[in-house]
């Protein structure tokens, strides 16, 4: 049996909301002109603008939890509209000012759609703190700074003083504050996406898909039903090499994420006065993400492990716990009675050269995956440029994606396994002031 995404943990993103609304499960065979695979930012995207170009099209979408169960409904919640890491280079300046445009467009796409159909998910035009905590590495952010002149976005450089007012914590000794990034709840984001669908697109929960034939027509087959159509388009990322073994371009890594309950005034008497606000690390792998969200809880997201097969168990959501509890009370110690009321992990599909994998697979499979983070943005451009690749729309943003390249293939395991986690003991290294 192929692997199915299973994480032995509970979101606590809808823990202050009312359950979303519920599809069934596919139990029969269908006909379609399209069926998607994953109903994350990626597949609805794809979804969305395929049945908005060809409304006399059936198309149906396969996803084996719910939307806001999966990975696009756990992650952390930032619109971000400015490339993580840039690089000095020519090459690296002009794949950043590609990024930019693709994830700006992503950005607009999302508020338009937020705004047309009044999806709740606490939208915040807030802006990020890109931080870092450990002292005499100041070229990491220098760096930044001067790449983010050469783009000519705005931003302000904040010395450990400056973010002390504006985080309540000393812990960071220099950050820099971009205003383009929106900060939001993903699950009601992506269960609001999937709830307004277009009438010609039928979505199915509980439905993973097991395996794919492809004769004259594909076959899409779920635990109850199947789908038959000419054509399929793949968004479950790095599990995609499961159902097409010879796509092997990507891998599953879990991140974990913990939320505290909305704090008392007691506790925020503590901290200075702030609006909600979201932080990244200069180390992505060793530091953490932070954000005081806009009901007054604290998230923080650190620890990062290899989910090949993409199955994250209890005894990891343990340890993520762990480091947790002891970074928070590091950053926070006037917090220390503050506790986690959830602790949950999420995969990211990560590529060996950052490149995306997008396009056509073969005659009848298409995929939009690779996102190596940011995948909110990311994954609701290429989703919506892959619609009209496929279909031959005059897009200019299909220049850019197109530029990125493409993902470069990856050993089998357990060679896989060995060099992903010899890489995560280097940065784990190299950002071991950072936690």
């Amino acid at each position: 049996m192929n692997a199915i995404p299973i994480n032995q943990n509970i979101s606590g993103w809808l823990s202050q909301h009312p359950q979303p609304a519920q599809f069934p499960a596919l139990t029969t065979a269908v006909d379609a002109d399209w069926v998607v695979i994953g109903a994350g930012f990626a597949g609805l995207a794809f979804a969305r603008r395929l049945a908005t170009l060809h409304p006399e099209m059936k198309i149906v979408v396969l996803e084996a939890g719910t939307a806001y169960e999966g990975a696009s409904g756990r992650n952390s919640g930032f619109i971000i509209g400015l490339p993580h890491n840039i690089g000095s280079s020519t090459a690296e300046l002009q794949k950043a000012h590609a990024w930019r445009k693709l994830l700006q467009a992503g950005k607009a796409r999302l508020k338009a759609l937020v705004d047309e159909h009044h999806i709740a998910c606490d939208w915040e035009e807030a802006g990020k703190y890109h931080c870092q905590a450990a002292v005499g590495q100041e070229r990491i952010l220098q760096d930044y700074c001067t790449s983010l002149e050469q783009m000519g976005e705005s931003y302000q450089r904040l010395d450990a003083e400056a973010l002390q007012s504006r985080l309540g914590t000393q812990f960071y000794q220099q950050g820099i504050f971009t205003p383009d990034t929106v900060l939001v709840n993903p699950a009601l984001l992506v269960a609001g996406l999937a709830q307004t669908l277009p009438e010609n697109v039928s979505l199915y929960y509980h439905s993973p898909a097991m395996d794919i034939t492809c004769d004259r027509l594909a076959t899409v087959y779920t635990p109850t039903g199947l789908v038959r159509a000419p054509k399929v388009m793949l968004a479950t990322n790095a599990l995609s090499a499961k159902l097409l073994p010879g796509i092997r371009r990507q891998a599953a890594m879990a991140t974990f994420a913990s939320l505290t309950p909305p704090l008392s005034e007691q506790q925020l008497a503590r901290l200075p006065q702030m609006e909600s606000w979201g932080l990244t690390p200069v180390n992505a792998i060793a530091g953490a993400t932070l954000r005081l969200t806009a009901d007054r809880r604290f998230l923080l997201r650190q620890y990062v492990v290899p989910a090949l097969r993409g199955r994250v168990t209890a005894a990891q959501t343990e340890r993520a716990i762990r480091s947790h509890h002891q970074f928070f009370n590091k950053v926070y110690p006037q917090l220390s009675d503050v506790s986690f009321s959830h602790c949950w992990s999420g995969t990211i599909s990560v590529t060996r050269n950052g490149a995306p994998l997008w396009g056509k697979v073969n005659n009848f499979i298409y995929t939009a995956g690779g996102c190596n983070g940011a995948g909110i943005t990311k994954q609701t451009i290429a989703g919506e440029l892959l619609a009209d690749f496929i279909f031959g729309e005059d897009n200019p943003l299909l220049a850019e994606m197109q530029s990125l390249g493409k993902a470069n293939w990856l050993p089998p395991s357990p060679v896989l396994d060995i060099a992903i986690e010899a890489a995560l003991q280097k940065e784990r290294w190299l950002g071991r002031k950072e936690c």
